[in-house]
């Protein structure tokens, strides 16, 4: 027999869903993925939809929209409410989705009675109930009491995004990648073939979702716990399966999009001074450095950043620039765009954070990609588990740095064509306030240019606001040499007291 809430909430949707009793927890996702794992991968059915919804346009799919009085768990005014997304256009990948409760479980099946579907498609062709959905969002009331605002939107493949209080859109994050960037091969995409939403209770500050991802190298259990708040912060379980050996996996990864900002050299005609959803990558090791890497979108082509270390304390893109005259954009609110911050909280083990740039002329699609990867090559046969927190944020230093990067700066002037003037700025901290002596810095060259230039006219100058600046010169080794037979440095500079480090440590890679 059907739970009080269980009969409540089958009455406030159209059509008639099934209960059954049945407990769903995560042991029994990873149970799915671990047989799954074990079979021979099969691919989603693309050409399954109805051809109507497999032909709809852009602008037909934007006119079918989910009616919000029909969002799961609206009717009792539950802290949480889920809206589905319709299949169709490029979603042609059916996505299974479960509503459950501690002793109930029941599959949402599609149905007209969900959509509003605009004169673009007001005369669609029929939906067969077992389609499955293109994804789904989360509602909560996140910045005002009393309106249910986007809080997180799980679309595509296993992408998914969150927001914080007074964020807008921006950077993304996904269940795992499978040899994004890697020489050779090409590179995968698993799905989140079924999702277990949770029903929340009148009490619940947060919301759980299950998921079960498949892919040609992988299968994985997901458990998502997300808590909205100033910050957004989602606890992410997952224990990975491999079908076979990859050349690079990346876990925790996430994509941006970067075209220009404020220490880009290559400039685009456009009325906006910057335009990104990250200016940068930030590095927290266990050994106590942060790292500091400004993104640049310079050289036009493909570039790879490998950060390695023992063991990872956090990483993540990040939006450091919170002024809107720094984007003049009141359309895209650049300002307000999250950072996304990664926290292990199991033992991740060695590996490296990859950074990885894609060079774009314009703001249309990601081309910044971050994620570890793992020293330990995963074979078939293992178990991974990696569990983290994300924190979809607005802070300018959740890796806690205390000083921290604030402007990078470069140029050359005619007079001075083989020499190469970089100007790095630093604020926070210690760095507040500062009284006595200045602090030192300490700037080096790295990497396999590094004996073919030399650092010089270090110098070291307070600022307005706090700030402190640090100023070099670079220029080649050799007598008569040029800027531009270099190639490109890896630079690092920060600042120090004694042997006391004040800053997080810049890195940046120079093409002279």
């Amino acid at each position: 027999m059907l739970s009080i809430i269980a009969t409540a909430f089958v009455s406030s949707i159209a059509t008639a869903q099934t209960w059954d009793r049945e407990n769903v927890n995560f042991a029994d996702i990873e149970n799915r993925a671990k047989d799954l794992a074990a079979q021979p991968y099969s691919a989603p059915d693309k050409e399954a939809l109805p051809d109507w919804m497999k032909n709809l346009t852009y602008d037909q799919y934007r006119d079918i929209r989910f009616k919000p009085d029909q969002a799961l768990w609206a009717a009792e005014n539950l802290p949480f409410r889920a809206m589905l997304f319709h299949p169709g256009y490029s979603f042609r990948e059916p996505v299974k989705l479960n509503d459950f409760t501690e002793s109930h479980q029941q599959q949402i099946r599609l149905a007209d009675a969900f959509f509003d579907y605009g004169p673009l498609v007001s005369d669609h062709g029929d939906l067969p109930p077992d389609a499955g959905f293109a994804g789904f969002r989360i509602h909560a009331p996140l910045n005002q009491p009393n309106y249910f605002d986007e809080l997180a939107v799980f679309q595509g493949a296993s992408y998914w995004r969150a927001l914080g209080k007074g964020q807008k859109y921006g950077i993304s994050a996904r269940g795992i990648a499978v040899d994004t960037g890697a020489e050779g091969v090409s590179e995968e995409f698993p799905s989140f073939r079924e999702f277990w939403l949770h029903k929340p209770r009148p009490e619940d500050k947060m919301e759980l979702i299950y998921a079960l991802l498949d892919g040609p190298s992988f299968t994985g259990a997901y458990g998502f716990i997300i808590q909205p708040g100033d910050d957004t912060v989602m606890t992410v379980r997952a224990v990975l399966f491999p079908r076979k050996a990859v050349k690079r996996l990346g876990i925790a990864p996430m994509s941006s999009m970067f075209w220009f900002g404020e220490n880009s050299r290559r400039r685009f005609d456009d009325f906006r001074p910057e335009v990104h959803d990250s200016d940068g990558l930030s590095i927290k090791m266990a050994s106590g450095e942060k790292i500091w890497r400004p993104t640049t979108n310079d050289s036009g082509n493909l570039e790879f950043s490998f950060f390695a270390m023992d063991q990872c304390k956090g990483f993540g893109l990040l939006q450091r620039d919170r002024n809107f005259a720094s984007y003049q954009d009141g359309e895209a609110a650049y300002h307000q765009r999250p950072s996304l911050w990664i926290e292990p909280t199991n033992d991740w083990g060695p590996g490296k954070v990859m950074l990885m740039e894609i060079p774009t002329t314009n703001e249309l699609s990601d081309n910044t990609v971050a994620m570890w990867e793992p020293a330990h090559a995963p074979q078939p046969g293992e178990r991974l588990e990696f569990i983290y927190k994300q924190h979809w944020t607005m802070a300018e230093d959740p890796a806690q740095a205390g000083g921290r990067v604030v402007a990078t700066r470069t140029g050359v002037h005619a007079w001075q064509p083989e020499q190469r003037t970089v100007v790095v700025e630093f604020a926070g901290g210690q760095l507040e306030n500062w009284k006595g002596d200045a602090p030192s810095a300490l700037v080096e060259a790295k990497g396999p240019a590094a004996e073919k230039v030399k650092i010089q006219g270090v110098a070291v100058q307070p600022l307005p606001d706090n700030r402190w600046r640090v100023g070099f010169q670079l220029a080649p080794a050799a007598e008569g040499g040029k800027l531009a037979d270099i190639g490109p440095v890896e630079l690092r500079c920060c600042l120090k007291k004694g042997e006391d480090f004040l800053t997080e440590t810049w890195a940046y890679r120079l093409t002279p």
